[in-house]
């Protein structure tokens, strides 16, 4: 997973899957980063949908600069305890529609 520069006026090319993409002209590395989530602790850690890639990107991303990751999910996804890997990384911070 990688992040490119794009703005409206910029073209996108269609990839192998239909899918309107910026041509990889600039990466860039972004300084806040909102991840999806499936499932969530009081210890910030999370269960994503299964690739990996976030993960990947995160522990690439923090070899380079300070990026916050902020996950994005509703009140009833938070469970009592993830059992979390060594490749696991903890968000900065979880929001959701309700103030917990």
């Amino acid at each position: 997973m990688d992040f490119y520069k794009w703005s409206l006026n910029d073209p996108l090319t269609i990839s192998s899957l239909g899918i309107p993409q910026p041509l990889k002209l600039k990466k860039v590395y972004p300084d806040i980063i909102f991840i999806p989530i499936v499932a969530f602790d009081i210890f910030r850690n999370r269960i994503g949908y299964g690739g990996g890639f976030y993960d990947r990107y995160l522990e690439k991303i923090s070899q380079i600069k300070k990026c916050t990751t902020i996950g994005l999910a509703f009140s009833h996804q938070k469970v009592n305890k993830i059992n979390v890997k060594n490749f696991d990384r903890k968000l900065d911070l979880i929001l959701t529609e309700k103030l917990m």
